[in-house]
């Protein structure tokens, strides 16, 4: 659906974006990270059409984004960080002011507003000033412009930034949602948002990409495809004597206590030890209360693969 080939930007001599390319599958929901000045907003941009490339080529549903400027702009909707929204206007105005400039059909605009309105949650506030709302409804206007016009590709740039707990979990199920049906392209920088919304993740880091695949797999490849996390009751001595009179675990770390009354292990082995791991505890009569993979949070990977600067992508992306 959407296709970023050697992408670059350049303001003056510095180099924003370098040779980014990747691709987003229709129907897919991209979580597009990056630190702040990593290049992430200026991409989303570029993909929208609201600022020119220095070089590479953008295509959505097949149309470059230069050429095809004013078909791609209609199939795509676009929720900046700060949202381009008239204070001065009422939510509904707003809205029905947004159906006109992307030609909602006018037999349709008050139900399709309506519905959309109902969906994020404003039909409450239809009626008041957007320049009186709080910054969380200003967000789900902005959200909600987004919508309108039902475009086939959603650009979402924070768009839980400013909501309370309640209004976050709300805006991720609605995101979930619209994955059904739109092609979604996400960034934030709450990142347990991204693990329970996006089926995969690409990493920028000073205008490059530095890694790109599921979290899934992007947690095998840089936590260790062997390496367990086991808990025990009491103290960490006798089970670190059990784990090391297995063959092939090359370290033991305690870890500390995560649970009261007993204490976590990273178990680093060559090979899948599960098994000889179990029946150990089991001879020496020691309780193995858990056992699972070593498994990188979304945080540990996205400090692990921006916080050298000349780290590639080659050896942690998977670009499809």
């Amino acid at each position: 659906m959407i296709e970023v080939i050697d992408v670059s930007k350049r303001y003056g001599k510095h180099l924003a974006v370098d040779r980014v390319s990747f691709k987003v599958d229709k129907g897919e929901v991209l979580g597009f990270l990056g630190p702040n000045g990593a290049g992430k907003t200026t991409v989303m941009n570029i993909i929208a059409g609201y600022i020119p490339m220095t070089g590479g080529r953008v295509t959505v549903d097949g149309l470059d984004v230069v050429e095809n400027g004013h078909e791609v702009r209609r199939k795509i909707g676009y929720l900046p960080e700060v949202p381009p929204v008239y204070g001065d206007m009422t939510v509904e105005e707003y809205c029905t002011f947004v159906s006109r400039v992307k030609h909602v059909p006018r037999r349709e605009r008050r139900q399709h507003i309506g519905e959309i309105m109902e969906k994020v949650q404003i039909a409450d506030v239809r009626r008041r000033l957007i320049r009186n709302l709080s910054k969380g409804y200003r967000q789900r206007v902005g959200l909600a412009a987004a919508m309108i016009g039902n475009p086939e590709v959603l650009i979402l740039d924070e768009p839980t930034v400013g909501l309370d707990p309640k209004q976050i979990i709300e805006i991720r199920n609605l995101i979930k949602e619209l994955g059904e049906t739109h092609t979604v392209i996400l960034s934030s920088h709450i990142l347990p948002e991204v693990s329970a919304i996006c089926e995969r993740i690409v990493i920028i880091n000073r205008g490059r990409i530095v890694a790109s695949d599921t979290p899934d797999n992007l947690s095998q490849r840089l936590g260790g495809g062997n390496d367990l996390v086991i808990r025990v009751p009491g103290q960490a001595e006798a089970a670190v004597r059990v784990l090391q009179a297995v063959s092939d675990i090359s370290d033991v770390e305690v870890m500390g206590e995560r649970e009261p009354g007993t204490v976590d292990l990273l178990v680093k082995s060559e090979r899948d030890a599960r098994s000889d791991i179990f029946f150990a505890f089991s001879k020496a009569e020691l309780p193995l209360l858990t056992m699972k993979p070593f498994d990188l949070t979304l945080e540990e990977i996205f400090l692990q693969v921006t916080q050298d600067p000349q780290e590639g992508s080659d050896d942690v992306s998977s670009v499809s």
